[in-house]
């Protein structure tokens, strides 16, 4: 009998609880387990959390972060928790890996597949819905990761036009020392890892741009934001040419501003 892998996720009544339409007891033992590991393995912290807190209970936030390692899921994710649940879109394929035992086990801590290569409408309005019912939605806008060895991640912008939909602020983070985990070719290392996030971000503080080129501007800023974390340097010495060669650049038109709003 084939999986459903997001069965019993959306098959609820619309005012449920988050923990209600998550697996909730089965995402707090996953998290227990990983968060230990973790935290023995990589001393692992996490800075500026207030920057997704101040949301909890009250919006949806889209949660985005440069992809550089399998594990950056897993710590974004138990960085959000116990506190709130970041529904990470993740490939479809994925869900049938290991004759669906995969798709189980990433479906109840609150994964849900989208079809890659693709304008999955079904994901996006999944992703939509959550933000309005105040959830977080997880999203790598490279699309791939960087540790590949293939052609560099492209710069997508799904993640602005989930945040335009679901009426949701963009949250960059970053995750510190993950990519010296495991190099290819190398065994595994257990560097100190530190998941940061950045200030918030708002669409309508892109309103001064014409109207076709805003979401693309708000991805390009909003990834700059990412390596900017990444690297703890100042936003403008991230060189996004050189991590996105095809994108295009918004350097000049967005020049001297800081669109990303902190905590008053």
């Amino acid at each position: 009998m084939p999986i459903d892998p997001v069965d019993g996720l959306e098959k609820v009544k619309e005012g449920e609880s988050a923990p209600k339409r998550v697996g909730h007891f089965v995402g707090n033992i996953v998290y227990a387990i990983i968060f230990i590991a973790f935290k023995i393995a990589f001393r692992y912290k996490v800075e500026g959390i207030e920057n997704l807190r101040q949301f909890d209970g009250k919006r949806g936030a889209v949660v985005i972060g440069n992809h550089v390692s399998y594990l950056d899921p897993a710590f974004l994710w138990i960085a959000a928790r116990p506190k709130q649940w970041v529904r990470f879109m993740a490939r479809d394929n994925m869900f049938a890996n290991a004759g669906g035992l995969a798709g189980q086990v990433i479906s109840r801590v609150g994964a849900f597949p989208i079809k890659r290569g693709s304008a999955d409408r079904t994901a996006i309005k999944r992703a939509s819905a959550m933000l309005k019912r105040g959830e977080s939605v997880g999203i790598f806008p490279e699309g791939t990761r960087r540790d590949r060895g293939t052609a560099a991640p492209e710069l997508h912008g799904g993640a602005a036009f989930i945040a335009r939909m679901g009426k949701a602020p963009i949250v960059p983070s970053s995750i510190r020392n993950v990519d010296a985990i495991k190099r290819k070719g190398e065994r595994m290392h257990f560097p100190k890892v530190t998941v940061v996030f950045g200030a918030p971000i708002y669409l309508e503080d892109f309103d001064f741009l014409p109207k076709e080129d805003r979401l693309d501007a708000v991805s390009w800023y909003a990834m700059r934001e990412c390596y900017a974390l990444r690297d703890n340097v100042n936003r403008e010495e991230v060189d996004m040419k050189s991590l996105f060669p095809e994108a295009r650049d918004f350097s000049t038109e967005l020049s001297g501003k800081i669109l990303s709003r902190p905590i008053a």
